[in-house]
């Protein structure tokens, strides 16, 4: 008998970063640490326990997620979307009781947000996200009910079905952390600072 360990959280950082223009999760911020720095210390700053999805080429930024603290994980079809990463993320931690899928290019979300999402999770909520300015947003979490379904994603668009089609069991949690809104997709969006401690 498998023992069921609490949440996991799993941070996708295996994007090809078209958008931006170069590889963005190893941008600096401001402050001068990179994005998926950022993203990651805050998901376990919040989560306590996490890995990271990364492509296979990503050698540099991997060595940071382990620095981090991060187990990480290569996403042998990255190419094929985020339902891939997600899938080989969640298949990485079979044991967890649920998990939060968080994203690389979002390092401005509140450690506690992250904190109250890994709560409701291991109170057993079957879907939690937060919400902000009457919008979901980022990280979503799903309880271990969701783990077929998980690790059977493709595609581009990560877990957007899969909500869509369970959304009576989303519990939102409503919160004053704009972060969860916040992603770097273009140079442009680096503008949306925030001060780091």
């Amino acid at each position: 008998m498998r023992i069921q360990m609490p949440t996991r959280g799993v941070l996708l950082a295996a994007g090809a970063s078209v958008r931006f223009g170069h590889r963005k999760l190893m941008h600096q911020l401001p402050c001068g640490m990179p994005i998926g720095v950022a993203a990651a210390r805050n998901l376990l700053r919040g989560c306590g326990s996490a890995l990271a999805v990364v492509r296979a080429c990503d050698h540099d930024l991997a060595a940071l997620l382990r620095a981090e603290g991060l187990e990480v994980v290569v996403a042998e079809r990255a190419s094929s979307g985020m339902g891939a990463s997600l899938a080989a993320g969640v298949l990485a931690a079979p044991d967890a009781n649920g998990w939060l899928i968080a994203l690389a290019d979002m390092p401005w979300l509140a450690p506690d947000t992250i904190r109250a999402l890994v709560s409701m999770l291991n109170d057993g909520a079957t879907l939690a996200a937060p919400g902000y300015d009457g919008r979901r947003g980022h990280p979503v979490g799903f309880g271990r009910a969701f783990q077929d379904e998980l690790i059977n994603l493709t595609g581009d668009t990560g877990a957007r079905e899969l909500l869509r089609s369970n959304a009576s069991q989303l519990q939102l949690l409503p919160c004053d952390d704009a972060g969860v809104l916040m992603d770097v997709d273009t140079p442009a969006d680096l503008s949306a600072t925030r001060v780091w401690d």
